[in-house]
């Protein structure tokens, strides 16, 4: 009789991925929308960064049921995607979710439509919403301005945020900031009159351009008696990121603009 005892097998791995195969392959597509749509300058840069064991997880088990592609072939259904009637606020740009996450939980009669191009960001939000128990997120991976254009109808939206956009600070990239004429006349057709838009930026020469081109577009009017900035509101929390940089002494400007009446606008695009 032999004293030896078996080998044990090694633990079993995982298939490793092909090259090209998606990671998640229920989430969030590269380039939802691909060569459907003209090939614009884009105020983003999608960020495929390191994704957590956590952020992965959420990412496959959730996405199929609170992610959303911006594909643009569809119009969407609100409130078939949030499963209630409640009024939709669009954030662009979510970062890591924790401040959106604490907005839809201190009010769960708004449904927001979150979107964002950076992975983890998408996964750790999933993650924060089915842990605080949240209905009312739903997170959209992609171009926000093909999703204003093609995918939501006129006056669906109760409000938008754009919370920290990226600057771009050399003059070359100005162009490629977001909160331009041509995307606020997008904007404004779908926003339902009295609706606001909220923007906060910890760019100065960013804050004094968005002043200028919201006060002078003729869909919004400045919610602050006498124009200028308005003080940060209580209802938009004060983020690791923000804290940061108030802590090396950076100024953070908020503009609330409300949505006017209907008037006759130009045709969208931007």
């Amino acid at each position: 009789m032999s004293d030896s005892h078996p080998t044990p097998e090694p633990p079993r791995q995982p298939p490793s991925r092909r090259t090209g195969e998606p990671r998640f392959p229920e989430g969030p597509r590269a380039d939802p929308a691909g060569s459907h749509f003209e090939r614009r300058i884009r105020s983003f840069q999608p960020r495929r960064s390191r994704v957590t064991a956590g952020q992965a997880d959420a990412l496959r088990r959730l996405w199929p049921a609170w992610g959303l592609d911006i594909d643009g072939q569809r119009v969407l259904d609100l409130a078939e995607l949030f499963g209630d009637d409640r009024p939709v606020v669009l954030e662009i740009g979510f970062g890591m979710g924790e401040a959106t996450a604490e907005m839809a939980a201190a009010d769960p009669g708004t449904n927001v439509l979150a979107v964002d191009v950076h992975t983890p960001g998408q996964g750790h939000l999933l993650a924060l919403a089915e842990a605080k128990g949240l209905t009312n997120i739903r997170v959209g991976n992609g171009d926000a301005v093909i999703l204003l254009r093609e995918m939501l109808a006129p006056d669906s939206l109760a409000g938008l945020r754009v919370y920290f956009p990226d600057p771009w600070p050399k003059k070359r990239h100005h162009k490629r900031r977001l909160i331009q004429p041509e995307f606020l006349t997008l904007a404004a057709t779908r926003l339902r009159p009295g609706a606001v838009l909220h923007c906060a930026t910890d760019w100065e020469p960013y804050a004094e351009q968005m002043l200028e081109v919201l006060t002078a577009h003729p869909a919004f009017e400045n919610t602050r008696p006498g124009g200028g900035f308005a003080p940060r509101p209580a209802h938009r929390p004060l983020t690791r990121f923000e804290g940061q940089g108030l802590d090396k002494g950076h100024v953070v400007n908020d503009l609330l603009f409300r949505r006017v009446p209907h008037q006759d606008q130009p045709p969208t695009g931007a």
